[in-house]
């Protein structure tokens, strides 16, 4: 079993899954849509990844501000989640997702990854800072126990 990563943005949404003892986050791809409102096919391609991975849990990254406010993207990072719990039965964990953006971009910069094509990794790595911050965490408070 493994722990789904998801960093879901108006046109995209970048995956990454765990490895089978929880301690890695891989990315997997990135789900992209002509529409931001159009999630039937983006819904569906998540479910089957799900089964691919034999996914248990679901991380959802949740876009606050800087400053702790919640946005419009809080708003519809929600109605997601409802929508992913409705059609997979799983639990769906919010992740702040603050600056995983901006830390997948340095990534990509170190790795030499041309600015023009940052944006075609940049969801997909997210995700994996994502899940692995969540990883991170569960396994810390394991080891607390």
């Amino acid at each position: 079993m493994r722990i789904m990563g998801l960093d879901f943005g108006s046109k995209t949404v970048g995956v990454a899954v765990s490895d089978p003892l929880y301690m890695t986050a891989q990315g997997v791809e990135i789900i992209r849509r002509k529409q931001e409102d159009k999630l039937r096919q983006t819904l569906a391609r998540i479910e089957e990844l799900i089964q691919q991975y034999e996914v248990e849990q679901i991380v959802l990254g949740l876009p606050k501000n800087m400053n702790d406010t919640e946005g419009e993207r809080v708003d519809k990072t929600l109605s997601f989640r409802d929508m992913l719990t409705r059609r997979t039965g799983l639990e769906v964990v919010l992740w702040d997702e603050r600056l995983t953006t901006v830390e997948a971009d340095k990534i990509m910069m170190e790795a030499g990854i041309r600015r023009e094509n940052r944006k075609d990794y940049v969801d997909m790595i997210a995700a994996t800072l994502i899940l692995q911050g969540y990883l991170d965490l569960r396994s810390r408070e394991k080891k607390e126990d």
